[in-house]
């Protein structure tokens, strides 16, 4: 499977083709809240971070999240990784802990996947 960068507009259809493919419900995702990109694709999300960095981004930015396309719309990211353990930015868990980055992670993600 081929990570690929989202930039501009994607069916929601595509998260089940990728997701279909990896034989799984959902689809590994690394939003870049700064750039307001998000890569997906890969089976590891540090993967995707990685392509995200060499293209500009900051890992700082970089948050894991994971797509579910068969749930309703307020139910199909969850904001777990392990690339979400920062320390040095006060998120001690796998889980997004600030709501203001969750809200900024929603709003990118509801940008680049048409429902």
């Amino acid at each position: 499977m081929e990570i690929r960068i989202i930039k501009d507009l994607i069916e929601k259809a595509e998260l089940q083709r990728i997701a279909d493919e990896w034989k799984s419900e959902f689809v590994k995702g690394v939003v870049d809240i700064a750039q307001g990109i998000m890569a997906i694709g890969a089976e590891f999300h540090a993967d995707e971070e990685e392509i995200l960095i060499a293209e500009g981004s900051k890992r700082e930015d970089c948050w894991g999240i994971n797509l579910f396309p068969q749930k309703a719309k307020e139910d199909w990211i969850a904001f777990d990784s392990l690339i979400n353990i920062k320390p040095v930015q006060n998120n001690r868990s796998l889980h997004v802990e600030d709501r203001a980055t969750r809200e900024r992670i929603n709003m990118i993600v509801y940008k680049l996947i048409k429902d």
